[in-house]
């Protein structure tokens, strides 16, 4: 069994300063080259070695191994939802037993405690840091890499925020967002109201359809959450669009939602629709967890696990059925939010469960390799 070594707090906290002070939100390539770059020295500067940045459409993603034969992927992001600017109003602040700031829970905490954790190991062959820039906004330009890394790997650990009460997370939804998009013909609302189709109307229609799509009783949201048509208020409108959030805790959800989604059919006459979207992030099922998680409660008995509506970059490498263990990260709540924080006792906690895990799988391997010889 891994014996838990001490680490620096104050070396933890020194380290999350200065990835919270390194603005870094989606899609602005400038900031996440800065961002990834403070990443990749703080991972050299505890772990030592060369982390090397991948560059993307989506921004720089920063990679690091330890050498040896691939063991167990430690997985996570550096980007942020939050615009610059933020962090002159919300600072990054230590108090009453909390750090602060933004990006400390949604994701930089987990981070930096993996990377301080992987610090106390002697041996750490075999592991290796994908860190990616656009996970907030889809991973489009980091899940080829994810995948590869992972299957290369044979296990991941996800250093996303725990889960409420500090749960790990155990299984995720698969999510996605679609875009209905429906065209009708403009006339003048008051002379000739019956010479236009009212995409309006159409959109109203399709909202109530879509709707009546979601299952809750399985897990399965269809939940349409943005809406706009129209021009002029005396002008029967030709085009609107309606967004809708998709959450599903099966394969066969995802198929038949994206199916209906697809059959959609006008209610009036000579209105159109057009879909775009998908359940892009797929299920990740309990039982990709439930060997690590085991691992997991023999480091730290007592440790629950819970299976959330959100999804990670843990959806990808469990849907690969890759063991995948995800809410490794910081304790504590807010994500996306102005009262984002972290729970500075349990960084030392968590740190050390990342060890363990690693540890725990080296040795597993190990032991295999033995007895295929």
């Amino acid at each position: 069994m891994h014996k838990t070594v001490d680490v620096s707090v104050d070396a933890m906290l020194a380290d999350l300063r200065t990835l919270v002070e390194t603005e870094s939100p989606s899609r602005d390539l400038h900031a996440l080259t800065a961002s990834a770059e403070a990443v990749a020295a703080v991972i050299e500067s505890r772990l030592g070695g060369q982390a090397e940045l991948i560059a993307s459409d989506g921004g720089p993603h920063v990679h690091w191994s330890a050498g040896g034969e691939p063991k167990v992927l430690i997985l996570g992001h550096h980007d942020t939802v939050f615009p610059l600017g933020t962090l002159e109003r919300r600072p990054f602040t230590v108090e009453d037993g909390q750090a602060t700031g933004p990006g400390v829970f949604d994701m930089l905490g987990g981070l930096v405690q993996a990377i301080h954790g992987l610090a106390t190991l002697d041996d750490r062959s075999g592991v290796e840091i994908l860190v990616t820039a656009d996970e907030e906004v889809g991973s489009r330009s980091s899940r080829a890499l994810i995948e590869e890394r992972a299957l290369a790997c044979g296990a991941v650990l996800v250093c996303e925020g725990a889960a409420e009460g500090g749960a790990l997370k155990t299984g995720r939804k698969g999510c996605g967002t679609f875009q209905v998009s429906v065209t009708g013909r403009a006339s003048h609302a008051g002379l000739e109201p019956a010479a236009g189709v009212n995409a309006l109307i159409e959109a109203s229609h399709q909202v109530l359809d879509i709707a009546a799509l979601g299952r809750p009783g399985i897990g399965t949201t269809v939940t349409p959450t943005v809406a706009s048509a129209g021009t002029l208020d005396n002008v029967v409108p030709a085009e609107a669009t309606v967004i809708v959030d998709v959450r599903v805790e099966s394969a066969d959800e995802k198929d038949r939602i994206e199916a209906a989604f697809a059959g959609l059919t006008p209610h009036l006459d000579e209105a159109e629709i057009a879909v775009q979207g998908a359940v892009s992030r797929p299920p990740m099922p309990e039982s990709a967890s439930a060997e690590l998680f085991a691992v997991a409660r023999r480091l730290l008995p007592g440790l629950e696990g819970t299976a959330v509506g959100g999804g990670s970059d843990g959806n990808f490498t469990a849907a690969l059925g890759v063991p995948t263990l995800d809410g490794l990260g910081a304790v504590g709540g807010g994500a996306h939010a102005d009262h984002e924080y972290l729970v500075i006792g349990a960084m030392a906690e968590r740190a050390n469960l990342v060890a363990g895990l690693v540890n725990a799988r080296q040795n597993a391997e190990e032991k295999e390799s033995l007895h295929d010889r």
